[in-house]
């Protein structure tokens, strides 16, 4: 049966499944890369795109040593990354920099400025992303990358996500207007829209900073969905990988976006994408604007859908970290979770240690734990953590349905949910609603499903959907938890608003936390 590769660059790894039409997966090779971090800037994540494709050419190999297959076999390879993870280039697409990956939040003060400019000159690209621009977005990380790198600005052809500049690579591309661009990267993070006259004017982007003046011309290229190729696999790159030349490559996409697609995703479903951070997806026919999410875009995620994106920005990240100063792993402390009562620890926990991604955006956050004693240990707090982030899904899921958009299952996607069942009780128990787990992973397996549509195996997402997803079990909520968190969602919705408000007095309670952020900030300069 025909054999593809679905690719997916997570934040710690890339992943590579050989995924046959029939059979399912039948093998997979996974290699690992670092994130950058600098202790004195909290706000720097970086990735290096050349540990990218040494770390696909490895798992390239992995996987298909796993499948036993032979890499002229293989009729399609299909790619999703993080993001925004932005990369600047020079001629011949060769990196200026390292990326600004996806939580790298050094451009909070450029973002803050374009939704300044957005609402002096009522764009209207910024209520479909939101009403916000985020640090995490294209814009901001490039303007950020502008004000920081004088001697390097001349040399500047264009900036590209990192599943678009994977994608030329492998297909050979290096005319800038040649370039893909994907919809679902454009239009969520980019402020570009078809009906609006897609990215934003000249104008506009000399308002925000003269330093933007001419990047409009420089983002050029064929803007597509997913259900359009990028290109050919070249001939290099096929020997790099050990596949054949000239196999399609669509265009790509975002990680959680796809994850969405291979999870099953239909109409009236939310997707929780839990791993490191939290992409929450949705699709539908057609809704209006969403305040305070990643982009309502049509096309992104279901080249025939409106896909809606919102999430928590740390969430194996928070879970990491609180077993990092326990001195253990989170795998360590999971232990006993599951005989955790909804409640029990007497603690409400504001996941915001890597800021605030939907819906207040706010990245100068920093996490709260109220109701500490004495007793309380690192065990405890992982628990509240985790009601912590089922908390804040249903601050996001309450605002998704309040503006149209129809949410009857939640499924329960990413890494996480895979491996930690007191995760999954807890959501379900918070959100009120039975959460459904599929019964296998299936990080990259939304890449086989563009893959086997490239090569034409598959009529249609759906199609392909119905033959290669897994089957769910399910998570149904507790009476008793329910009526617990019942009590406890008000006290932690009126936190959210009242300590989260970015437009809060810096005396205020609002105030506080990006205060403290700023007085650390300027203690280590």
């Amino acid at each position: 049966m025909p054999l593809v590769a679905g690719v997916d660059f997570g934040t710690q790894s890339v992943r590579v499944s050989i995924v046959d039409s029939a059979l399912g997966p039948v093998g997979s090779g996974i290699v690992e890369y670092p994130v950058h971090r600098d202790r004195d800037d909290p706000d720097l994540a970086t990735q290096s795109h050349e540990a990218h494709m040494s770390a696909l050419t490895d798992a390239m190999r992995l996987a298909l040593e796993a499948a036993g297959a032979v890499g002229r076999d293989v009729r399609a390879l299909a790619l999703d990354t993080t993001g925004s993870s932005v990369v600047m280039v020079g001629r011949g697409l060769v990196p200026l920099d390292e990326y600004y990956l996806w939580c790298d939040h050094r451009s909070k003060d450029e973002a803050a400025r374009i939704t300044e400019v957005a609402f002096e000159q009522r764009l209207p690209a910024i209520h479909r992303c939101g009403g916000v621009y985020s640090a995490e977005w294209g814009f901001a990380k490039l303007l950020h990358w502008l004000r920081h790198n004088r001697d390097r600005r001349a040399q500047l052809v264009t900036a590209l996500e990192h599943c678009d500049m994977v994608a030329a690579v492998l297909c050979g591309i290096t005319d800038p207007e040649q370039l893909p661009r994907s919809v679902c990267a454009m239009g969520h993070k980019w402020l570009w829209a078809p009906d609006l006259g897609g990215l934003p004017s000249e104008s506009f982007l000399r308002a925000v900073d003269p330093l933007l003046a001419g990047i409009r011309a420089q983002l050029g290229g064929r803007y597509l969905t997913a259900d359009h190729q990028a290109g050919a696999l070249s001939p290099a790159w096929a020997d790099r990988l050990g596949l054949g030349p000239g196999i399609p490559v669509p265009v790509g996409a975002f990680d959680a976006h796809w994850d969405a697609i291979g999870a099953g995703i239909a109409e009236g479903d939310v997707v929780n994408v839990v791993g490191t951070a939290t992409c929450i997806m949705a699709i539908a026919r057609d809704t209006g604007d969403i305040p305070g999410v990643c982009g309502v875009v049509r096309g992104s995620v279901h080249p025939d859908y409106v896909g809606i994106e919102a999430g928590l920005s740390a969430t194996g990240y928070l879970f990491e970290a609180i077993a990092a100063r326990a001195g253990t792993t989170v795998a360590a402390l999971s232990t006993g979770l599951d005989g955790y009562r909804a409640g029990e620890t007497g603690l409400l926990r504001l996941p915001w240690d890597n800021g605030d991604r939907t819906v207040l955006v706010n990245p100068r956050l920093g996490g709260v734990t109220f109701g500490w004693n004495l007793n309380h240990s690192a065990r405890d707090e992982l628990f509240a953590a985790i009601e912590g982030t089922a908390l804040h899904t249903r601050i996001i899921l309450e605002r998704m349905s309040e503006h149209g958009v129809p949410i009857e299952r939640v499924i329960q996607a990413g890494g996480i949910p895979q491996k930690n069942d007191a995760l999954n009780r807890v959501y379900a128990n918070v959100l009120a609603k039975p959460v459904m787990v599929p019964e296998r992973p299936i990080t990259s397996l939304g890449s086989a499903l563009f893959a086997f549509l490239a090569a034409g195996v598959f009529p249609s997402i759906e199609t392909a959907q119905r033959a290669l997803c897994p089957s769910y079990r399910v998570v149904t909520p507790d009476p008793a938890a329910v009526r617990t968190y019942e009590r406890l969602f008000p006290l932690y919705r009126s936190l959210y608003y009242g300590l989260g408000d970015p437009s809060s007095d810096p005396m205020s309670m609002g105030g506080m936390l990006p205060a403290l952020r700023e007085i650390a900030a300027q203690a280590r300069r």
